[in-house]
Parts: C-alpha cells; structure tokens; sequence
C-alpha cells in the first residue's frame, strides 16, 4: 500500500481488465472517463481528503466509508448502495472469528471501498483483473465480492464442524480438562463469528429485495443464491453451537455423576464408621466404671465388638439397599 493510504485504483475497461491508476491521476478522475474502483485505508489523511472532498458522494456515505466501527447494513442512497461487510480473518496465525470489515459505496460509475486491513476476497479480484477475467460492471463487482467473502467461510465453518465432531467422539472417554477448554473455545468461535453473519444476513437480503436500476433480475437471482448461502451458514452456526452445548451439558453431568458417586461412597463409610468412633470416643474417656478396663484381654474383645458391629452396619446397609 501506498504512504498515502491508497491500496488501489482501478479503471475498469468493463471487458474484464483494469488500468491502474496513481493517486495524482484519480484527483482529476471524472465519471466520463469510466467505472472507477478506488481502495482505501480509512485512516489515512489522504483518505479521508479525497473522500470527503473529491469523491462528490453523499455525506451519509463519506461517514460510512470512514468509521471506524462498523456492523454489516445495507443502505440505499438514491441509485447507489452503502454496504458495510466482514469476511472471515484466514490470514497465518489469525482467529477466525477476527472479522475483517470492508465498508463499500457503489454506483453505476464509481465504486470506492475502505479498509483498515486486507481482505482475501478483494486481492482476488485485484488478480482476476490482471487476467483479464475481471467484472464487467459494479453490479458484476457487487456479486464477484459478496460471493468471494461468503464462499471463504466455507471452509472455516466446516472446521468448526470437525473439531466439534472431534470433540463429541473423545467426549464418552474423557472429561479432562483440557476438552472442556476446546468446547468453550469452540463456542466462543460461534458466536463471535455468527454476531457478525447475522445482520449480514439481513444486509444480503435488504440488498437482494430492494431495487437498484443498475442490478438486472439476472444478478439479482445471483444475490439470491448468495444470501441463501450465507443464511445456511448461520443455520450451520447455530447447529454447532447447539451440538457442543450439548456435549458440555454432557461432560457436566458426567462430573456431577462422578461426584455423587464419590459422595455417596463416603457417606456410606461415615455411616458405618461413625457409630464405632461413637464408641472409641466413649470407650477413650478417662473415667471410673468402664467396663473390661481391668480385664487385660478387654482390649481385644472391644476389638472384635467392634469389627461385628461394623460387619452388621454393612449388612443391615446392604438389605435396606443403600448399597
């Protein structure tokens, strides 16, 4: 990227291909001149000048365009559309549920889109252009990108799929630690990634429904397709996050099985051992007028006493089934 925060700018020869142009060229840049695509990083000065100054847009867009905070909406401005969309993080060593956001203004001539980091999505259609295989038009640019940016979750909902089925298979066996940290970790994935799906959901079908001059009934049956796509995807969500709740409530009760098991256990042995400390506690007092205390076997019959009466605590335990 350029030090003046313009990743690219396009001239499209709506053949497939594109010219690119400096940002010393797109200050002059008029609509007669063709379908232009502008990619900014929104916090650059020269970002921010152009927006606001050059790109004779809508105030409500140029605000869009250069907020830092965004969540995925639809807005229609006239003939032209403001879209503010996330795409799954698959860079090296990134979280998934790190959505990246990419807000976009597009017109039947102008196409301009801000970011503060790449998006996958955008670089392959920068490489479809310089095969010549590129969009046409901003409708056709439209449907490219929101294909690429649903399409690439695929692949990251269907890991999610794995290691929750992963999970589900280890979890008869085990109770660790260890998987009960994987199940958090998988649902704190879901739900981060689906608070983003969610109202992209709703800005595709917005798109989808309204009407826009420019996107033919042809490319709207595409953008059809793609919502459908993405509502399936947050169907797939919410079934992952139901399937590991599940296996958590499962681990659960497995614990508290353990638990009660072990529980139980000592209550059974308090319950025989506390009449037999009853009596050595009684049996240990230093007072006259215990019985056997002359008796120089005495120790042993207490002894024996002792042993039959824990025996027949075990037993009466036994035929009461408590144990």
């Amino acid at each position: 990227m350029n030090t003046n925060g313009l990743s690219h700018a396009l001239l499209l020869d709506r053949k497939g291909g594109a010219k690119s142009l400096s940002y010393e060229e797109i200050q002059n840049y008029d609509i007669t001149q063709g379908l232009l695509w502008v990619h900014f990083d929104y916090s650059s000065k020269e970002a921010i000048d152009w927006i606001t100054n050059l790109s004779g847009i809508d105030e409500v867009a140029i605000d869009a365009l250069l907020t830092s905070e965004t969540r995925p909406r639809t807005t229609i401005l006239d003939n032209s559309i403001l879209l503010a969309l996330r795409g799954v993080n698959l860079h090296a060593d990134s979280d998934p549920e790190d959505m990246i956001s990419i807000r976009l203004y597009i017109s039947e001539d102008l196409i301009i889109s801000t970011k503060k980091r790449d998006l996958l999505s955008v670089q392959d259609i920068i490489n479809s252009f310089k095969k010549s295989k590129g969009p046409f038009t901003s409708s056709e640019f439209l449907i490219e990108l929101t294909d690429r940016l649903t399409s690439r979750m695929e692949g990251t909902i269907d890991d999610f799929q794995d290691r929750a089925s992963e999970i589900e298979e280890i979890v008869i066996d085990s109770n660790n630690a260890q998987v009960r940290t994987d199940i958090s970790k998988i649902r704190r994935e879901v739900i981060s990634l689906r608070r983003y799906l969610s109202p992209q959901k709703e800005a595709m079908h917005k798109l989808y429904n309204d009407k826009i001059t420019w996107i033919s009934e042809h490319e709207r049956i595409q953008l059809r397709e793609i919502t459908d796509q993405l509502i399936r995807y947050v169907e797939e969500l919410d079934s992952i996050n139901d399937k590991v709740t599940l296996i958590q409530e499962e681990i659960l009760s497995k614990i508290s099985e353990q638990m009660n098991q072990r529980m139980y256990v000592l209550s059974i042995i308090s319950a025989i051992f506390l009449p037999l400390g009853f009596l050595t506690g009684l049996f240990g007092i230093n007072i006259g007028g215990l019985p056997g205390i002359e008796n120089k076997d005495g120790f042993w019959f207490f002894t024996i006493a002792l042993s039959a009466m824990g025996v027949g605590i075990f037993y009466l335990l036994k035929r009461s089934k408590w144990i």
